[in-house]
């Protein structure tokens, strides 16, 4: 496809299987109108990535970071594999030129574009490795994603909420909050959940997300706000 052709261009890729690259942009919506295409959805590929991705991250820390901690490394490494990280990043590289829709799912934007966003960089990764195998996943990885990192260190970013929470629960209230999901609804590929949050029996506050640990990480921003403690 022309289109992709151009999308490898890009990003310095070279697929032999362009198949491959294709399918990690196909949304189960497209098939829906679309049943005749011809290659499957990405979910699979995505579940692949994901994988590669926490790999090729977690070998880079521990080769690059020898005097971190296990809990320091898994928070960096968190902060490079977050949702929101990978939705920023297929964005600047030009993603959404390139994503395969339902009509009604185009016009979609917001969180539940950000989620398909985040899923198809996971995607990307996938196919490279069954293309290319480990090594081109490495470089594409550390080019595009592991850059990232220094930044994240110095600001500290990769405190996340729930972290936080927790840490100024115990200080201050000496309680370990409790997550519970208090609804969830929508079809599997894009189901959403509201979690709350409670320090003993009493419910601080809810989020949302179109992930369990996502819906829990808005929970806590929203908790630390609650109890003025975000800071």
């Amino acid at each position: 496809m022309t289109e992709f052709s151009l999308f490898e261009k890009k990003l310095g890729l070279k697929f032999a299987n362009k198949d491959l690259l294709t399918q990690a942009f196909v949304h189960r919506s497209y098939l829906n109108e679309n049943p005749e295409f011809g290659l499957d959805q990405n979910e699979r590929l995505e579940f692949l990535g994901d994988a590669v991705l926490e790999l090729v991250i977690t070998v880079h820390l521990y080769q690059e970071y020898p005097n971190e901690d296990e809990g320091q490394l898994t928070n960096w490494r968190a902060a490079l594999v977050n949702a929101k990280m990978l939705t920023t990043v297929a964005e600047e590289l030009g993603f959404n030129d390139f994503l395969l829709l339902s009509r009604g799912e185009t016009k979609e934007l917001g969180k539940a574009r950000q989620y398909i966003l985040a899923n198809t960089f996971e995607a990307l990764i996938g196919a490279i490795y069954l293309d290319s195998g480990y090594e081109p996943c490495d470089v594409f990885i550390k080019k595009y994603l592991l850059s990232r990192l220094p930044e994240i260190i110095q600001s500290k970013s990769y405190k996340d909420a729930k972290s936080h929470f927790q840490e100024e629960a115990q200080e201050k209230a000496g309680v370990t909050p409790m997550y519970k999901v208090v609804k969830e609804w929508g079809p599997d590929h894009k189901k959403e959940f509201t979690v709350a949050v409670f320090l003993g029996k009493e419910m601080v506050a809810e989020g949302k997300g179109y992930s369990k640990q996502e819906a829990e990480e808005e929970a806590a921003k929203a908790a630390l706000i609650a109890k003025q403690w975000a800071a």
